[in-house]
């Protein structure tokens, strides 16, 4: 790209930029916070730079504004356009208004809605074209030649790296004790380019290190090629990141000033938004959460203590919908959740002797997270089970331990077939489910309130349904067949009674005999 100086900018220039970029017209500085409980667990300080406070909840409104901001007035007077996944479009939409000119804003067709609507909100112009970061742009690229509108890039241009330059500027004044390590997730690279001149002009022996998603790694691809690659396709879940073509002068400074590069997947990312929110009660969107993502990593990687990490947090516009898979792939990123296929005898007794054998399982008290079971076999059964963890690798010897007691027992802790779509597929008719009733409880979550239930069962009745999955209330939604002989259900309604669970008999509901009932 073309820059104002003949020859390429140097950290020292940078920094200059950087010292007198226009940010706090509209940005704030956000706090350097500690995150306590992940700084002791993984025994190194965690910094948290909030660029989620941002009014925009993203740090993107510094560039965007210091670039518009040094913008002739005839430039503004003609009105500006950009291409953006959603920060960078709120960014420019706020800049737009703070200095009253018109702002068109081309998103790709994937920019979650709450992204468009808070655009709108601030009175851009929203034009959705394309799946990726690149279509989008590419499409701006045409509108801005018709309507000889101002271009606005969101990362490949020096006054937008040095907006985004003051975030580091701020982190080495909040933190002027010893850092060792600096986070930030790459895009298109404008934020890492701004981060990384300021740390190597000031401080150089501060590592800065480079965050991708594995299915969006142009830079990381581009470094190691020595020259820019575009992908054919990004993934969409880091959608603030999902860039198939890095910038030329970010590709530069990045090549140059980046001391490594760490990949995180969506699992480590989702886990990163939980740690995120217990030490902070906010939720950061996908790519918010990279930088902390690959701090664990990191510490894994090269078992280092006592070092200090700072991770930017660098935007926290998420759809709602979306929290319902992060919570469910949390677990799984941080393995506090194993997932088995047990097979266990079709006998009396045999269900009630597998939850005594998990909860003698080594290691102490763990939570079943779910339970999947229906009769198909007369002489085995076979359920899909979730337990909780607490350190990784505990599936493989849980396993074993299963093995040991006569349950044979298959980890599918990393099948992503089975985390994915296995485990809501477990049932169907049997023809064997003869007598049964079906029922909804809600059983109390907490220990003892599955054995109460199988104790109080008569021994002549047996489970032909179960299924159970945590859902992080104070109760638990259960539904269990049970088949109980025509002459015991006066017996049957007093258990009921006795359990003191609330429970609603779903038997005669048109989709159990639907999906669940044998035609016979």
């Amino acid at each position: 790209m073309n820059t104002t100086h003949n020859t390429p900018l140097t950290p020292a220039d940078y920094l200059i930029k950087i010292l007198n970029a226009k940010v706090y017209d509209v940005a704030k500085k956000t706090d350097l916070q500690l995150a306590r409980n992940l700084s002791a667990r993984i025994n190194n300080t965690v910094l948290l730079k909030r660029e989620d406070q941002q009014s925009v909840y993203s740090f993107k409104i510094r560039g965007a504004y210091n670039k518009m901001a040094h913008l002739s007035p005839e430039a503004l007077a003609k009105g500006v356009i950009c291409a953006s996944a959603g920060n960078h479009a709120q960014g420019v939409a706020l800049s737009a208004s703070k200095l009253k000119v018109r702002a068109i804003i081309v998103m790709p067709t994937t920019t979650p809605q709450v992204k468009i609507n808070a655009v709108q909100a601030l009175g851009g112009e929203v034009v959705l074209h394309g799946e990726s970061y690149t279509d989008a742009y590419n499409h701006a690229v045409q509108l801005q030649a018709q309507h000889n509108l101002t271009f606005v890039h969101p990362f490949d241009d020096p006054e937008v790296i040095a907006g985004q330059g003051t975030i580091a500027m701020e982190i080495l004044s909040q933190h002027q004790d010893p850092l060792d390590v600096v986070f930030v997730a790459i895009g298109g690279g404008g934020l890492i380019s701004g981060v990384a001149n300021y740390i190597k002009a000031v401080r150089p022996s501060i590592k800065v290190v480079g965050v991708q998603m594995n299915d969006s790694n142009a830079m990381l691809l581009s470094v190691e090629s020595k020259q820019r690659v575009q992908l054919k396709d990004v993934g969409i879940f880091a959608d603030g990141t999902a860039v198939r073509l890095v910038g030329e002068e970010t590709f530069r400074v990045a090549n140059n000033l980046v001391d490594e590069y760490i990949v995180v997947n969506t699992d480590e990312v989702c886990a990163a938004i939980k740690d995120i929110f217990i030490d902070t009660r906010s939720i950061v969107e996908p790519s918010g959460a990279m930088a902390v993502a690959a701090a664990k990593q990191y510490s894994q990687k090269y078992n280092c203590q006592g070092q200090t990490f700072a991770t930017i947090l660098c935007g926290a516009n998420m759809n709602f919908d979306r929290l319902r898979f992060v919570a469910e792939r949390a677990e799984a990123g941080e393995e506090r959740e194993a997932l088995f296929a047990v097979t266990i005898p079709e006998e009396r007794g045999s269900f009630r002797r597998f939850c005594e054998l998990i909860g003698a399982l080594p290691g102490g008290p763990r939570n079943v997270t779910e339970f999947n079971y229906r009769i198909s076999d007369a002489k085995k059964a076979h359920v899909f089970v979730g337990l909780s963890t607490q350190l990784k690798g505990e599936s493989k010897q849980i396993a074993e331990q299963f093995n040991q007691q006569g349950f044979t027992s298959i980890d599918l802790t990393h099948d992503d077939l089975a985390r994915d779509h296995i485990r809501h597929m477990v049932g169907g008719p049997s023809h064997l489910a003869t007598n049964e009733r079906l029922l909804r409880f809600e059983f109390p979550e907490r220990p003892g309130a599955l054995m109460k239930f199988l104790s109080l069962m008569r021994p002549g009745w047996n489970i032909s349904l179960f299924h159970y999955r945590n859902q992080g209330a104070d109760y638990g939604r259960i539904l269990v067949g049970l088949q109980v002989p025509s002459s015991e259900q006066a017996e049957f309604d007093e258990f009921l009674f006795s359990l003191g669970y609330p429970y609603e008999d779903e038997t005669e509901n048109p989709i159990y005999k639907m999906f669940l009932q044998t035609n016979s």
